[in-house]
Parts: C-alpha cells; sequence; structure tokens
C-alpha cells in the first residue's frame, strides 16, 4: 500500500536562495511525522509548496500513489489536505459554526445557510475526536486551546485526511498541550495522518512516530524517538554539538532594581490589561513572568520600558520613579530592552546592521559629535559587536531585513548588552528561533544575571522560565496570581496557575514565606458561650420535621 502522502525531490529557489534542495518525505496512513530544522531551514517553504502557497521548481507530490498538481490551498482542500498555521486564522466576533463554515457553506433551499445542519455535524465531529467544544460559542470568549480545537474541526469539516500543524503548542498551558496530544492520537487512531511541525525537542520525542531534520534546505536525517534524544536531534539540525542545559551560579540576589506597585496599564481598547500588579526584581537574580499570551504581559512590558502610559500605580528603578519617564530616560539609567516582536520594536529593518547596533545610544559619544553621526566608528563597533556576538551577516552594511530570525535577535541582543546595564526587560526572546540561537541567547541572559544585573524574563514558553528563573510570576488576565521560587515551581503547577486554577490564599502566602497567625485559644467561659449560641442555632426535632412537610 502506497503512503498517504509522498514529496519526490522538491526543490525550490529564490533570488540567492536554495530553500528546498532534491526533498524527499513520505508519510504513512495514521502516522505522526515529526518536521524539524533551524529557522531558515526550508520546512515552512517546504508545507506551503504542499499547502498550494508557493509552487515547486522542481519535483512530484503522490496521494495514496496518485500524482497531483496542487496550485492553490484550494486544490489542497480538495486533495485532502488541511494546515493549522502558528497564528489562527478565525474572526473572534463569530460563532464555532460561523468560523467553521466560512469557505464552506452549507445551503438550504433557495441559497439560505444552513446553520443548523452544520451545527449538528460540529457536534458529530467533536464527539468522534474527542474535540469539547460548542458550536454557538463565539470565538472571542474560547481559551486558546479551545480556539485550536476549532480550527482542527475547521479541517475534519471539510474531511482533510492529512494535517499539517505548524507549531501547534507554542500558545498553550502544558495540560492544553497534553489535550492536543491526546486529540492527535485520537486522530491518527481514526486513520487520519499528521506532519507536526515545532522547534520542541520534548515534543517530538513524546508524540511522533517518525522525525525527520531539515537543515539548509535538505534532509539530513530521518530517525525515530526510540532511536534519538534531545542531544541528537539538536546536533542534527544545528551541524554541531548544542549544550540544551542551563549553567548559571548560586542564587545570591543583591538589592531591589525593579520595584512595582500596584501597577495598572490600558491596552490599546482602553480596557485593563494589568491589574493592580506588585513585585521586586533584585540584583543577580532572574524573575520569570509565565503566562499564556494574551494574559497583559506585552502592556506590563511596554509600562516598564516608557513605551505605555501607566494608568496608576508605580514603577521605581534604582530608587528613582520612572512610572511616567520616556523610553531614553529609562535606557540611560541602565535598562536593556529585548522586545517581544523584534521586527516591529526591535529593528529598523531597512536600516543596515550597523545602524541598528547603535539604535539606543548613536547620539552619545563616539558615536555622534554634536549633530554628525561617526560612520566610521560606528562600523568599527558594529564589526566587534558581529564577532563578539556571532552574528551571522554578509556584512555590517546588510540591511536587517535579509537577516534570519535568530540573527536579527542576536542584533538587538548585542546593542542591548554591550553597554553596562542594570536590568534586563527580555520579552519572548527566544520565540520563533532554533535550538542554536536560542543556546546563545540564553547564555547571554544569566551572563546578565551571574555579572549582578537584575533579567525580568517574560516568556509564554514554559521550558525556558522552568530553565532560567530563579523565581516565577505567574499573571493570569493581568493579575499576578503566585509568586513561587524555581525549587517549588514544577511545570503541572505552573501550568494550572497560567489556566487560572489559583492557589488558596494560605498556600500562596505559605509560598511567599507568609505564615499564617495561630488560632487564639478559647477560654472556658468562651467555648461555654459558644455551645450555648449553637444550641439555640439547632433547630428542634419538630422544626425539622415542620421544615420537610413545608418543602413538600
Amino acid at each position: 500500500m502506497p503512503p498517504v502522502l509522498e514529496l519526490k525531490t522538491i526543490t525550490k529557489r529564490f533570488p540567492g536562495v536554495l530553500a528546498n534542495d532534491r526533498i524527499d518525505l513520505s508519510l504513512e496512513r495514521g502516522e505522526i511525522h515529526a518536521l524539524l530544522g533551524e529557522n531558515g531551514a526550508g520546512k515552512t517553504t517546504l508545507m506551503n509548496i504542499l499547502y498550494g502557497l508557493y509552487q515547486p521548481d522542481e519535483g512530484e507530490i503522490f496521494i495514496n500513489g496518485r500524482q497531483v498538481q496542487i496550485h492553490s490551498p484550494t486544490d489542497a482542500i480538495n486533495a485532502g489536505i488541511g494546515m493549522v498555521h502558528q497564528h489562527f486564522m478565525l474572526i473572534p466576533v463569530f460563532t464555532v459554526t460561523e468560523n467553521v463554515m466560512l469557505g464552506s457553506e452549507s445551503l438550504k433551499m433557495g441559497g439560505i445557510l444552513d446553520r443548523r445542519a452544520a451545527t449538528e455535524r460540529i457536534r458529530q465531529i467533536s464527539s468522534a475526536y474527542g474535540l469539547e467544544v460548542d458550536p454557538d460559542d463565539y470565538v472571542r470568549d474560547l481559551p486558546v486551546g479551545v480556539q485550536q480545537r476549532v480550527e482542527i474541526i475547521k479541517l475534519l469539516y471539510r474531511e482533510a485526511d492529512i494535517l499539517i500543524l505548524d507549531e501547534p503548542t507554542a500558545v498553550l498551558t502544558p495540560q492544553e498541550a497534553d489535550e492536543l496530544f491526546k486529540i492527535m492520537h485520537s486522530l491518527t487512531e481514526r486513520g487520519k495522518s499528521i506532519i507536526f511541525i515545532t522547534h520542541k525537542l520534548r515534543e517530538v520525542l513524546d508524540i511522533a512516530d517518525r522525525i525527520t531534520v531539515i537543515r539548509r534546505g535538505k534532509v539530513v536525517g530521518s530517525t525515530t524517538p526510540k532511536q534519538a534524544n534531545q542531544s541528537k536531534l539538536a546536533a542534527m539540525m544545528v551541524g554541531r554539538e548544542v549544550d540544551l542545559s542551563v549553567h548559571k551560579r548560586a542564587f545570591t540576589p543583591g538589592a531591589d532594581v525593579l520595584t512595582v506597585q500596584n501597577l495598572k496599564v490600558g491596552d490599546d481598547r482602553g480596557q485593563i490589561a494589568v491589574d493592580d500588579v506588585s513585585f521586586t526584581v533584585r540584583a543577580g537574580e532572574v524573575l520569570g513572568i509565565a503566562g499564556v499570551q494574551g494574559n497583559g504581559q506585552t502592556e506590563l512590558v511596554e509600562a516598564l520600558t516608557g513605551l505605555r502610559p501607566a494608568l496608576d500605580g508605580s514603577v521605581r528603578l534604582l530608587n528613582e520613579d520612572v512610572t511616567r519617564a520616556n523610553p531614553r530616560r529609562i535606557t540611560e539609567l541602565g535598562t536593556a530592552h529585548i522586545p517581544e516582536d523584534r521586527q516591529r520594536d526591535g529593528l529598523v529593518l531597512s536600516f543596515p546592521v550597523a545602524d541598528n547596533l547603535v539604535l539606543n545610544t548613536y547620539y552619545q559619544r563616539p558615536f555622534s559629535k554634536g549633530a554628525v553621526l561617526q560612520q566610521a566608528t560606528i562600523a568599527k563597533v558594529a564589526e566587534e559587536r558581529v564577532n563578539s556576538f556571532d552574528i551571522r551577516t554578509p556584512s555590517v552594511d546588510t540591511s536587517a531585513a535579509s537577516l534570519s530570525g535568530g540573527n536579527q535577535q542576536k542584533v538587538i541582543v548585542a546593542r542591548e548588552l554591550s553597554r553596562p546595564v542594570k536590568l534586563v526587560v527580555a520579552s519572548q526572546p527566544t520565540r520563533g528561533l532554533d535550538v542554536g540561537s536560542i543556546e546563545y541567547i540564553h547564555g547571554r541572559l544569566i551572563e546578565s544575571r551571574d555579572n549582578g544585573g537584575a533579567v525580568l524574563l517574560v516568556s509564554s514558553e514554559l521550558d525556558e522560565i522552568m530553565q532560567l528563573s530563579d523565581r516565577i510570576a505567574v499573571i493570569y488576565r493581568g493579575k499576578i496570581v503566585d509568586v513561587l521560587s524555581a525549587q517549588d515551581a514544577s511545570k503541572e503547577k505552573v501550568g494550572l496557575l497560567m489556566a487560572g486554577v489559583v492557589r488558596t490564599a494560605t498556600a500562596k502566602k505559605a509560598s511567599l514565606g507568609v505564615k499564617p497567625k495561630p488560632k487564639a485559644k478559647a477560654s472556658s467561659k468562651t467555648k461555654t458561650s459558644a455551645k450555648k449560641a449553637a444550641q439555640k442555632k439547632k433547630p428542634s426535632r419538630a422544626a425539622k420535621t415542620t421544615r420537610r412537610r413545608k418543602d413538600s
């Protein structure tokens, strides 16, 4: 029996880049096939070819042994191929039913939408595959994990047999990820086949039946979880040994560097995004802010770095009130900012690498004399930083837009950490990066911490939070719901907090070192009074009988 999918010698060229170089890939029925590779390795290009977004320059695609031509996503859907993108393609103000049937509408006589038929089919799919969702719910009201189920239901509604899942756990809590894996197994048990793209090596080893690694546009090997481990997969991806562990000095915190008290921040819609948040970051410490993306982290970081005004509360940096300070003042006080969106907030993409490396200090000596930039000095310092921070670029005159995501991030890290800093605010610092770049960024953050700097790490990657943090604060719907020491934290405990399962006030105080007040010992007189009061309150047998008669 032929594989359900075969890609043969797929080749795709872009100007100056060979993105896919004669790639062979097969997928068996009922299989979860993981696809691994660095940023720019060619994974996304290959899947875009399969989904009809790109056309191959060479090669063939076979489905169930029959060659097919896929010129568009419509062709892919008609061939039984569906794709769940990392960023969901859902309309928040539509119901689940309306989102699922969009583009594949059920019609009654006269061309009227048959919502009832669509709703019934969604319920059948949900029941068959364990995708619990209410078809009448609005997408905007659904947790991220349930929104992902809606995306999968969309594919099954269109009768897809081959599912491409692109970084499906990037925005999920550990518990939601576990639920997704159960759903994936349910899908394969019913004959569906899955291509699973992720950069989380542990997940690959847990869920995949087979693993294919792509490096620089070529398949460098295939293996199985039984034959591999994280170190082996990382080496295959990068082409060298990768140290996946984090080495840091013993935790010896110093003085308070950043103090946040009762901070309130609004979002772009005028809603409260950060609600009465308080915490402290000390010298020589990494405080991790854990949470599913969209719980106020973005607005919190923007308020701390002067990019968004606070509505209430205070922010103090090195004992100076910076609640309403501008970004330049906060930077000059010794803050480094690695922003969440490197392309929007961290770089000027059209500028050369050299200029991007001095964006925060270009107006100071030695880069400027009065209003005149010292281009020779900027170029010289840029060369030094490119070498020191392993930025892979043809030249410091190359535009930042032409670099890979990992090298763009290294430009930002080099700019921010090439000067004496007291506080590093790192928001999603390794989002979308490969294991080699992640290893490098983690090393630089820990180096800053070990040299006495304070690090505020905001990440939706729980593994990253657990590895780097000395203390972990969990944010949910704009509130810090708990703060845990690294020793007391577990993935399960933090994951539940990320999902809004908050511990009792007593347990929370205990985690912060607050002992409950001992109960006062009641005197014999007090005990007697309490006993009499209880007897007065206790209903008689006759009263109980009367009450039962009334109730009946």
